[in-house]
């Protein structure tokens, strides 16, 4: 998507932008602005000679995003586990940077995890998207799947889903279930919406149940996957869109 043809002033037919970003074929992405399903900066779009900004013009396809064409890099990293949320540590420990050393960007983490915690990671080099997403008004749904001490009842369920109060404070769990009992150790997984330190080892240690092992198994809709430990990946265009979406950029 960086290097998109466009003329003298920048511009390009819609239709040949759908094409290249691989939305559909020139074909069927006129028959989608025929369908009034493309609107550009809020407007629907139907003139098939419409041209537009790839750069700053924005365009969604049956309502979702189509991102801009830019330098900007979106990453996902399964971070392992005994790895720091830093881009480099004083002590000499693995961080992030170790995985994506070939990379010539400057990259920012969003978020971060407990050096025990294994799971997703956004990197990216777009400073401003970070530093939203890194604001508690934004702070995304976040799956974990935890491996606890002892066996988890439902009652326990129900008591995460009701609110545990951590330091004056309920901790909002949107989701819960037991994805597997037994008396000497359980599996559970949930849903939270905030990002206070080492929040679901401290919420599961309060109901009796601590971590043996925590895992985050998705960031908002941008799922782990069959991506294993150390491994990148880039978003593709609609994960992106919807990231800068919900960071309002």
């Amino acid at each position: 998507m960086r290097d998109i043809p466009v003329d003298d002033e920048g511009l390009i037919r819609l239709q040949k932008l759908l094409a290249l970003a691989g939305v559909a074929s020139r074909r069927h992405s006129e028959e989608l602005m025929l369908g009034e399903q493309v609107t550009v900066n809020g407007e629907v779009v139907t003139r098939l000679g419409t041209k537009v900004n790839p750069v700053t013009d924005l365009i969604r396809v049956k309502g979702k995003r189509l991102p801009p064409v830019s330098d900007k890099v979106y990453l996902l990293l399964h971070k392992p586990r005994g790895v720091v949320s830093t881009m480099s540590d004083p002590e000499g420990r693995p961080t992030l940077q170790d995985y994506v050393e070939d990379r010539p960007e400057r990259l920012f983490h969003v978020g971060r995890l407990d050096t025990d915690t294994s799971g997703l990671i956004i990197l990216t080099n777009d400073g401003d998207l970070a530093q939203r997403l890194a604001h508690p008004s934004y702070e995304m749904e976040k799956t974990y799947v935890a491996h606890v001490k002892g066996h988890v009842w439902p009652r326990i369920i129900k008591q995460l889903q009701e609110g545990v109060v951590i330091e004056d404070r309920a901790v909002d769990v949107r989701h819960a279930k037991i994805l597997d009992a037994r008396s000497e150790q359980s599996i559970i997984e949930l849903v939270i919406h905030e990002g206070r330190n080492r929040i679901v080892r401290r919420l599961l240690a309060e109901v009796g149940h601590p971590v043996r092992q925590l895992a985050r198994t998705k960031i908002g809709d941008l799922a782990l996957g069959n991506l294993k430990p150390g491994q990148v990946r880039e978003l593709g265009a609609e994960e992106v869109g919807t990231l800068l979406d919900t960071g309002g950029l």
